[in-house]
């Protein structure tokens, strides 16, 4: 018996279709509200709030006070980026706990890998509340 098929269920068969595969270098860096950062969602469920996207921050870029209404969690890939709590350089990991408000800058520049539960809540735009990115 082969070594790939020891711990799969009897009769069970891989899902044809079931992987999906990005290939994040292929893709355009998209604008978002705000100055000097961009985005590739890599995957979203708008239906959820869910996201997973590479965020590329230009040297003085900021990200002005928001809410993590769910939990975040962020993988500095080069870079740093930081916020009242500390910086986070290239390798650094970061999650940020539901209900938590902060804002985000980075001097040098950076890309980060983002995991988003919820939408932020940002509050800076229309004096109110508004989401995402």
């Amino acid at each position: 018996m082969d070594a790939s098929t020891l711990d799969r269920p009897r009769k069970a068969q891989p899902t044809i279709g079931g992987s999906i595969y990005i290939k994040p270098d292929t893709m355009e860096w998209k604008p978002t509200r705000f100055e000097k950062v961009s985005i590739k969602v890599l995957y979203e469920n708008a239906g959820e709030g869910e996201m997973t996207c590479l965020l590329k921050l230009e040297p003085g870029a900021f990200i002005p006070f928001h809410k993590h209404p769910e939990l975040e969690q962020t993988f500095v890939l080069s870079g740093s980026v930081e916020d009242h709590d500390g910086i986070a350089l290239q390798g650094d990991y970061i999650w940020r706990k539901p209900g938590s408000f902060h804002d985000n800058k980075s001097d040098t520049g950076a890309v980060v890998l983002a995991v988003y539960r919820k939408p932020n809540i940002f509050f800076h735009a229309t004096k109110g509340e508004s989401a995402g990115f």
